[in-house]
């Protein structure tokens, strides 16, 4: 009865062991199918001219609660002279957008019975494919200053609007990019690159020329007309 107690216990243990192998070995088969992936990211860049640009300006009266009205009343008459700078400087009524008056209390310190105060703005943007005409403008304000018109005027932006196409243009380039990375590492392993599995773009940098500005959520440069752009691809290839 004990034999055939310690007959059943080996064979126990050897079932297990045979389980456990076999375990082992798919394991392996996996890990070595991982293996035979290689994942590379790759890239490409071109130089564009940006073919829109953007200003912001706005102009302001600061008065008391008491002269509200008349405030407003300024402001119309400022409106009239910012709409025929525009005009005399050949920004048509497509190009631009005015806001309507926005108005906020100022906080500032004031001494006892002193009055209330008021901020009075509008905001004008103006939009236009001509980039050098808006940029002659941007540094014509003076002209309004001169005339008793408080306007501001912040920094031009500049965009490209076919960025879609050139998204679809540099794709090609980028797994070519990251194929020849692939093979670069593929022969310091005796390796060959076989067929992509796949390829993911990622985020799109809208960088100044030679820029390293790099963000992980993707960039969009304002500041410079000339504007380089970079794709990025992850590709997945078979090691052969």
């Amino acid at each position: 009865m004990e034999n055939k107690h310690i007959i059943i216990a080996s064979l126990i243990i050897a079932f297990s062991l045979i389980v456990s192998v076999l375990i082992y070995s798919n394991n392996l088969f996996k890990i070595q199918n991982l293996d035979n992936t290689l994942v590379v990211t790759g890239s490409s860049t071109k130089i564009v001219t940006s073919d829109l640009v953007k200003l912001k300006t706005n102009f302001s009266r600061t008065v008391s609660v008491s002269q509200l009205k008349n405030g407003y009343s300024l402001m119309e008459a400022d409106e009239a002279k910012v709409v025929k700078f525009l005009t005399d400087n050949n920004i048509t009524e497509s190009e631009y957008e005015i806001s309507p008056i926005s108005m906020y209390e100022q906080y500032s310190y004031k001494e006892d019975g002193g009055e209330t105060k008021y901020n009075l703005s509008q905001q004008i943007i103006i939009t236009s494919t001509d980039l050098e005409k808006v940029k002659a403008l941007s540094q014509k304000a003076n002209e309004l200053i001169n005339l008793d018109v408080i306007y501001q005027t912040n920094a031009l932006e500049y965009y490209y609007t076919k960025l879609p196409e050139e998204r679809i243009n540099l794709l090609p380039a980028a797994v070519l990019d990251a194929q020849k990375r692939a093979e670069a590492i593929a022969q310091s392993t005796d390796r060959k690159v076989g067929t992509l599995k796949s390829a993911d773009m990622g985020v799109v940098q809208i960088m100044e020329p030679n820029s390293t500005n790099i963000s992980s959520y993707g960039s969009y440069d304002t500041s410079t007309i000339e504007k380089e752009i970079m794709i990025t691809v992850s590709a997945d290839f078979v090691l052969e």
